[in-house]
């Protein structure tokens, strides 16, 4: 396997975005995706940082609607409320900035969602030509036995899910602007 190539769960590829979720031995499952653009870190933590780009690299049928009023101050301890739809359920999701370490990584925690657990680290990397974005999730699943039987579901669901966002960001952020060179 090549660099620029991915393994998303048994074999799949999607080009040099890479995205793959492995069950942990605590029974959690970790989805890693990393996305390189020829963009310079700043601008993509810009993108990042600000909790209003959310629902423009979440997928539509999501029906992502924020509910804390903007603009909202990232910084550890920073509570950020929005509403999905998941399989057509409405869910409210409360997500808390765990971890700010501006222009490098943030860390956020749900705290009311669909998961048991849900902690997402957003790492930015400057490599030659552009930045490295590197997302973790580590998350486990409500409802015990249910929970695992809808565990391939849930990681497919993901998966698709940061294939949109990859997809989105590289229109969003990812193309040089005039003059950058």
């Amino acid at each position: 396997m090549s660099p620029d190539t991915a393994r998303i769960e048994k074999g799949a590829h999607t080009g040099d975005d890479r995205i793959r979720v492995v069950r942990l031995p605590t029974g959690a499952f970790r989805l890693t995706a990393r996305l390189q653009l020829p963009v310079e870190g700043a601008r993509v933590f810009a993108f990042f940082s600000d909790p209003a780009n959310l629902g423009a690299i979440t997928p539509p049928e999501m029906r992502f609607r924020m509910l804390t009023p903007a603009p909202i101050a990232m910084r550890p301890g920073a509570l950020i409320d929005y509403t999905i739809r998941v399989w057509g359920v409405p869910l409210k999701w409360r997500t808390r900035i765990a971890r700010w370490d501006p222009g490098r990584m943030f860390v956020d925690e749900q705290l009311r969602g669909p998961y048991r657990s849900w902690v997402h680290s957003h790492r930015f990397h400057a490599v030659p030509g552009g930045t490295v974005i590197e997302d973790e999730v580590v998350y486990a699943l409500r409802f015990g036995v249910l929970g695992r039987v809808a565990a391939p579901l849930v990681r497919r669901q993901l998966v698709r899910i940061f294939q949109y966002r990859q997809k989105r960001v590289r229109e969003l952020v990812g193309r040089e602007s005039p003059g950058s060179r």
